[in-house]
């Protein structure tokens, strides 16, 4: 039997595609550092695995296929995604399906975007054969860009970006992961239907929530200042501020139509991703 392995199946976009591989009668195994916290689905091997520690090799083998999320933002992620995939050699699995970022690479204007990028090479190098699953930003994360009084803040400008919804991405993995030899070598970019600037985002959210949102631009010296309260490192200053700077410079606005092409039919919106959410 083949072995499907997912981690992310306690997030949105693991956790849908989970689902609906259990949905479709596929046996999957789920890694997760809290087993408690794993979906019941029927017929599910859970095992314990975290990046960076001990214990992947063990939680891999046997498997065929893992779906790979990216981990929790932090200093060292680039090491703990090249631990994950050396822990996927060691234990002989044949194929990875990485969550990715629209043009991830070295030179990514949106700096988390580098860490993709980095994974991507590593993957390669590594031997195994790949799937990349590029996720644009997520719709229904676009309202927690706010603050508390409701204003999106940052040097976005007039820039636009196609956000595509947690559940597109979750149906697309799942896609993938039922016949994952079909999409070997290939990159899909997951996106919306349509490409919108910030304040047209706000004003959306607004209607479909009954709750005032609004956009402001920043310069970057301002969205530095506006963000000095917080105490966070650098690194993650940097990946705040270029959220909006990526916008900016147009590395977040094409449309693609991988979703629509994978699963048969339109790309959720953002009205309705963001009215699924509330």
């Amino acid at each position: 039997m083949t072995i499907i392995a997912l981690t992310g199946s306690t997030g949105a976009v693991g956790g849908t595609a989970a689902h609906l591989l259990a949905d479709a009668g596929v046996a999957v195994r789920l890694l997760v550092r809290d087993p408690a916290r794993a979906p019941h689905l029927s017929g599910a091997d859970v095992r314990r695995a975290t990046y960076g520690e001990d214990g992947c090799v063990e939680a891999l083998e046997g498997v065929d296929t893992v779906f790979m999320v990216s981990a929790h933002e932090s200093a060292d992620r680039q090491d703990q995604h090249r631990s994950f995939v050396d822990a996927a050699v060691a234990a002989g699995v044949r194929q990875i399906v990485y969550l990715s970022f629209v043009g991830a690479s070295a030179t990514s204007g949106f700096t988390l975007g580098r860490d993709h990028g980095a994974t991507e090479q590593h993957i390669r190098a590594s031997g195994l054969d790949w799937t990349f699953v590029r996720d644009n930003f997520y719709a229904e994360i676009i309202p927690e860009f706010a603050d508390a009084d409701g204003v999106i803040r940052g040097p976005a400008g007039r820039g636009r970006v196609a956000a595509v919804s947690q559940r597109d991405a979750g149906a697309v993995v799942a896609h993938v992961l039922q016949d994952p030899r079909d999409h070997v070598g290939r990159t899909y970019d997951l996106t919306g239907p349509e490409a919108l600037t910030l304040h047209e985002a706000a004003t959306i959210i607004t209607r479909i929530t009954g709750r005032p949102h609004r956009f402001v631009d920043e310069t970057l010296e301002e969205a530095r200042a506006s963000r000095a309260h917080l105490g966070a490192p650098d690194w993650q200053v940097d990946a705040w501020v270029s959220t909006y700077t990526a916008i900016r410079d147009g590395e977040l606005q094409h449309v693609s139509g991988d979703v629509d092409r994978l699963l048969g039919r339109p790309a959720t919106s953002f009205d309705e991703a963001i009215a699924e959410s509330v």
